[in-house]
Formats: C-alpha cells, structure tokens, sequence
C-alpha cells in the first residue's frame, strides 16, 4: 500500500514540476519578447498610407501630426502593451521598457504641447484648437494607474482627439484646425528639445563619479574645507537612465524627420538642413542595438564599456546641433 501511495506522491510531483517549468519558461519567454524596443517608425511611410486611403495627406502639418500619433499608439500597441502599470508578472517586474515608454511619452508630451500652443496658433492671442486643449492634458495623466481609469484608456482618449485634429487639418473647406510652419514655432520646441538632451547628457554621465557645481563643507582637523561635491548615479538605476534616454531619441527621431519635411521651406530659408540632418545622424546612432545583454558601467578607458557614456555622447552632439540650429532659426 505504501508503494502506491509512493507512486501516486511521485507521479503529483512530477506533473507539478512539468506545470511549474512550464510557466516559468512561458514568463521568461514573454519577459524577453515584451523587452525589446520596436523598430524605428517613418512618418513618412504614414503620409503614404494616408494617400493610398485616399486622404489629402499633402497639408502641411500631415507629417508632425501622423508621427504624433504613431509614435503614442506604438506605446499601446507594441508587444505586452503599456507596462508601466502592470501589477501582474511578468510586466510587474520589467523596468527597461517601462523607463523607455517614459523617455518615449516626456517626448509625445512635449511634441503635443507645442501643437496645442504653437504650431496651431497664429499668435500668442488666437485661440486654442479645441481637440488639442483635450489632448495635451491627458497625455499628462500619470503613466501608473492600471484602473479608474487606467493609463492606457486616457491616452488613447488623447489619440482620439489628435486624429480628430488631423482629420480636421486635412480638410480643405475647414478653416478651423490650422497649422503654422513658422520659425519661431519651431525654435520654441527646439528650446524645449534642447532642455530635455541637456538633462538626459547629464544623468548619464553621472554614471561614472564626477564633481559638481555644488560645494560642500568638509571637517579636517577641525577646519571647515570647502570641496566639490562628488555625485554618481545608483547602480541599479544606471540601465533606468539609459532606458529611457533610448525612448527619448526613438520618439524624437520621428518628430525630427516629420519637421524635417513640414518645416521644410524654414529650414531651406535659414539654411538650417545641415544641422538637422547632423542631428538625425546622432541619434539614430543612439539608437544601435544593445550587443551585450546588461548595461554596463566601465570605466572611461576602462576594460568594460560604459554604455552610459556611450549615448550620452551621441545626445551632447545632437544637443549641440540643435544649439546651432536655434540660432539659425532665430536670424532674420
């Protein structure tokens, strides 16, 4: 009897096992899957589809729009979704995208502020378009509430008031929805872009110890000694950093190429397009795929690399060509 009682025990234990690994391997198969970053977008691959459905996709303004929208719907639609607030495994516990989809929406936040305050105003006393007063608000809902109402639900109400605007836009007979392809408007967002690479240039390369601006008081020998403060980011939050310094230049990247082709003539006229295609360079190296599997933190001449340094590096130019542009724009 005990043998039976044995065999029975033994085969209980065997099909636990073979369920237990079955959902392990299924959880570190959809980890993986869910980490990787998507492809780079074009919106101009988006203005041809517009075309093939047989919408007037040649106003001016189609491109910074469709890359608008394209780049917050990969947020919701890319593999396992918007992870930032999953309370289930295995989203629960990935960070590197999450950090992404921040870097990615600070940027769908910005580009959405400068619609509804600049690029669809023909000054600073006109009226607000109504879709994106609803729109750029809600792209500000904090990205962690997963019910009542979740992240994903208010961003796709914000997607739905962008598309509203484009269809809008690209009506001929409605004068309302406007775009205005100016060079002030695109050196206020340019400012803004120029703020967002400084402070990324800066975090990364806080990956490695470096003195501060900020002074602090020392006591040797009972004398106050003034030195720069020494300042390095976590180690565990070195790859969050770099995550979302990725998501920042991935959705930057299709702003960039859709201003390229709306702004087009501004661009032409200051003679700007060297410096922006030398920003699109720069971040589209940011961009290469991740050959080693973990973010690593080498020394500068080190025998690890530090891929902090690495992308900060490509920001610091990019950033710096956006300097020089800013000055283009800004002469008569």
């Amino acid at each position: 009897m005990w043998n039976k009682i044995k065999r029975r025990l033994s085969r209980g234990f065997g099909k636990i096992s073979a369920i237990v690994f079955f959902l392990i391997a299924t959880l570190i198969f959809f980890s993986v899957y869910w980490s990787n970053e998507p492809a780079q977008l074009s919106p101009m691959e988006l203005a041809g589809d517009a075309e093939e459905a047989g919408e007037n996709s040649g106003f001016i303004g189609s491109a910074s729009i469709a890359a608008l929208i394209n780049v917050a719907e990969t947020l919701l639609t890319k593999p396992g979704g918007f992870l930032s607030n999953d309370i289930m495994p295995p989203g629960v516990y990935l960070d590197n995208i999450p950090n992404w989809e921040f870097g990615v929406l600070v940027q769908v936040r910005d580009f959405s502020r400068a619609f509804r305050e600049g690029f669809s105003r023909s000054q600073s006393q006109s009226t607000e378009d109504i879709d994106l007063i609803v729109a750029e608000p809600l792209f500000n809902f904090t990205t962690d509430s997963w019910i009542l109402p979740a992240s994903e639900s208010e961003y796709r109400k914000a997607i739905s008031s962008l598309k509203s605007y484009q269809g809008r836009l690209a009506d001929v007979d409605n004068a309302e929805a406007q775009f205005y392809a100016r060079a002030d408007n695109l050196s206020s967002w340019f400012s803004n872009v120029e703020s967002r690479l400084g402070s990324l240039s800066q975090r990364l390369s806080m990956s490695v110890v470096q003195p501060t601006d900020d002074v602090a008081a020392v006591s040797r020998g009972g004398l106050e000694i003034e030195q720069d403060a020494l300042v390095k980011t976590a180690w565990l939050e070195i790859d969050n950093v770099f995550f979302e310094a990725r998501g920042a230049t991935w959705a930057l990247l299709h702003f960039l190429q859709a201003v390229q082709a709306d702004f087009a003539d501004v661009i032409d006229d200051k003679n700007a397009g060297p410096s922006l295609r030398q920003i699109v360079r720069e971040l589209e190296s940011s961009q290469e795929a991740l050959v080693f599997p973990v973010v690593l933190n080498g020394g500068g001449y080190g025998l690890f690399a530090n891929h902090s340094l690495t992308i900060a590096n490509y920001i610091s130019r990019a950033n710096a060509a956006i300097i020089e542009l800013r000055n283009l724009l800004s002469q008569g």
